[in-house]
């Protein structure tokens, strides 16, 4: 189901993903809250599509100073998961931050819009992760977890 929220125009193009992060202190007293903060903070999301002949609303936060309303829906995070018990269908959670930030798999490790200690529902396994060798003596899969995480 989706929500109709405002972005950045510079983000408003559909297929977009993004972490919701939630109110900034520039949104006190902004006409439009009720319209922006109508997300989950750091969850990820999906635009779906832009709603036409809609005008860019003024904007204290986004660094192109104007907003246009979109359609979001929550968004799938492909994630690297302990190999052992990983299947579609089950749930999993991120082993532990990595501090290898130049290893091909660190944003698999560290997803945006995952949290460490909260347990996804796995929609598909998607196979071996990008690295040859996990410094950190991991054995781990790449999954996608559900969009809605499964709560």
């Amino acid at each position: 189901m989706s929500t109709v929220t405002l972005v950045g125009t510079a983000l408003a193009e559909e297929g977009t993903e993004f972490v919701y992060q939630g109110e900034s202190s520039a949104c006190e007293g902004c006409p439009y809250r009720g319209q922006c903060l109508n997300l989950t903070a750091g969850r990820r999301y999906r635009i779906t599509g832009v709603r036409d002949n809609t005008q860019a609303l003024d904007c204290a936060v986004h660094a192109e100073g104007s907003v246009r309303a979109v359609e979001v829906e929550p968004a799938t995070i492909t994630a690297n998961v302990a190999s052992r018990g990983a299947y579609a269908g089950s749930t999993a959670s991120l082993e532990g931050p990595c501090p290898h930030v130049d290893c091909p798999s660190h944003e698999l490790c560290e997803p945006l819009g995952a949290d460490f200690d909260r347990e996804y529902r796995i929609a598909s396994v998607d196979g071996d992760p990008p690295h040859d060798v996990c410094y950190l003596d991991r054995t781990l899969t790449t999954v996608t977890f559900e969009a809605d995480g499964g709560e």
